[in-house]
């Protein structure tokens, strides 16, 4: 991670310390800007008595919760720097009293949101960069200062993983050179599909099939798609199973893993067509034992968008091609 990414992210876990008192975390974004922040809520809340709530954007804005005020914390995101729904409630947080931090693309610097805000970090983004410096792992470290914050007990493991952030661009890449044949096989086969995607996991990863789901399949390859939540896939979804039904299910190593390995075990007796992804069997290198089970979640992430690429590749529909998106006022 570069010592300008860092140095912005420090001053942000700084201005948490510096305030005396806290009673919630909101984290609030849309679309994969809120999902990037579930794996920071499940450990906010697994790992620390801090009460912690990811909600979408304008969900914050109409049916604000009745906690925020000055005790709050708000975290938004944004790519763009200007998402309408986000920068609204960075500044509606603001004018409840809350410490509001922002973080974007660094080239949004100086967008709107980070104008409403106290302070802001950025990340960067394109196929070239290390991936330490990359939006996961630019919020990853922030999270890491909050658990560290939070949970002093155990700090020593936070600070080891702060540390360990810097291997995240050769982890990252070993990954994605090991799978690059799998995904290209999967696409290759999927290619003229044109039903319903599944995908499914649980706990911090989460996120990343939500991202897969609406933001790589629905919105950018306009593919039906739906991530179900493995604690959810039995009460109602595991309908939906039949022998040439896609699943993505992945497998992840925090304490949720029974969950996704129960799911994994009904689906492949009625399902021909299943693809697991095993956070497990991720090549993390030399990396500490204990902060692989929070980046796996991040070579996940890689995982996910190189299936997809994939998929795009084979089906002639570039990643930037939108219908509505960026197109007319909506």
């Amino acid at each position: 991670m570069k010592k300008e990414r860092m140095a912005e992210i420090q001053a942000a876990i700084h201005a948490v310390e510096e305030k005396k008192t806290i009673n919630h975390v909101y984290l609030v974004g849309c679309g994969a800007s809120f999902a990037v922040f579930k794996p920071v809520e499940f450990y906010l809340n697994r790992e620390t008595e801090m009460p912690t709530t990811a909600i979408t954007a304008n969900e914050f804005n109409y049916a604000t919760p009745k906690s925020l005020g000055e005790e709050s914390v708000v975290v938004t995101c944004s790519h763009s720097g200007s998402t309408p729904e986000t920068v609204a409630a960075t500044k509606l947080a603001r004018e409840k009293g809350a410490l509001v931090i922002s973080f974007m693309d660094i080239a949004a610097a100086g967008a709107p949101l980070e104008k409403e805000a106290d302070i802001s970090f950025h990340y960067e983004w394109g196929d070239d960069i290390d991936m330490s410096d990359g939006k996961e792992a630019s919020l990853y470290y922030f999270m890491f200062g909050l658990l560290k914050e939070f949970n002093g007990e155990e700090a020593a493991k936070y600070e080891k993983a702060m540390e360990d952030i810097h291997k995240v661009g050769a982890v990252v890449a070993k990954n994605r050179k090991d799978w690059d044949q799998r995904a290209n096989n999967y696409a290759r086969a999927h290619k003229r599909f044109d039903g319903v995607y599944y995908t499914m996991a649980s706990g911090s990863s989460y996120g990343a099939v939500y991202i897969y789901s609406m933001c790589l399949m629905m919105e950018m390859q306009w593919l039906k798609s739906q991530a179900i939540h493995s604690g959810e896939y039995f009460h109602g979804p595991f309908e939906m199973t039949d022998f040439d039904t896609p699943f993505i299910i992945v497998k992840g190593v925090d304490d949720c893993r029974y969950l996704d390995e129960r799911a994994e075990a009904f689906c492949r007796k009625f399902c021909d067509d299943v693809l697991t992804i095993d956070c497990a069997e991720f090549d993390m290198m030399d990396m500490a034992e204990t902060s692989k089970v929070y980046y796996a979640n991040i070579v996940l992430t890689a995982v996910l968008r190189l299936h997809a690429s994939w998929l795009a590749d084979y089906r002639g529909h570039m990643f930037t091609v939108r219908r509505y998106m960026w197109r007319m006022e909506y």
